[in-house]
């Protein structure tokens, strides 16, 4: 589920960062300030952040994030994975001990999840407005998309610094709350697989052959 959370504010930020509609000049601010936050994810020189999720409390979890390229790492209270850029490692805390799962990074079968909500730019009005906490950005799907049907997106003033999602998906709503944000300083060795520390465990390789 962490990394279910995870891939969705991936694709909200990606898409929001290349919207190519007709804009209005409130429409055209958000893209503008969500360009910005998008850089300070995603960009080469990397970000860390720490989230806590929360679905209309039934379900919690928190963890932290570390992002540089297509390389990442994610420390969570349910799981832990590592993603070279070609390989992925995964370590489900509760579902059996001393096991490591190994996927492909272009086909993670371990969350298919994530496949069922694509985001489409074009399928949202888009506006931003001030909060009492920064800047509130807003999605609402247009009538008849399926998947994602509203965002509230609060980014800090200045920084643009992402501070809490709350995404509906039907009638349920999910927050997640963002914190510890830093920009750049991640390293390779950061990111990297620490193979000697797990070579006890059992490898499971669940690559496509």
């Amino acid at each position: 589920m962490r990394i279910r959370i995870v891939l969705l504010l991936m694709l909200l930020l990606t898409a929001l960062c290349s919207v190519q509609a007709a804009e209005t000049p409130n429409a055209r601010q958000a893209r503008r300030i969500f360009n910005s936050a998008y850089q300070q994810v995603f960009g080469d020189q990397g970000a860390t952040l720490r989230y806590d999720v929360n679905i209309i409390g039934i379900y919690k979890t928190h963890g932290t994030i570390w992002y540089k390229g297509k390389k990442s790492k994610f420390v969570d209270e349910k799981m832990n994975s590592w993603n070279d850029g070609t390989t992925v490692y995964t370590i489900k805390k509760k579902k059996r001990k001393n096991e490591v799962e190994i996927y492909n990074a272009r086909n993670n079968k371990s969350d298919k999840y994530s496949s069922k909500f694509k985001f489409e730019p074009d399928n949202f009005d888009y506006s931003i407005a001030e909060h009492e906490d920064g800047l509130m950005v807003t999605l609402k799907a247009k009538k008849g998309v399926k998947g994602i049907k509203e965002v509230h997106a609060l980014v800090a003033r200045g920084t643009y610094h992402p501070i809490r999602l709350r995404i509906k998906i039907a009638f349920v709503w999910t927050t997640i709350k963002i914190s510890n944000f830093r920009s750049g300083g991640i390293t390779d060795e950061i990111l990297r697989f620490p193979r000697e520390q797990y070579k006890d465990y059992h490898f499971v390789d669940k690559r496509d052959k």
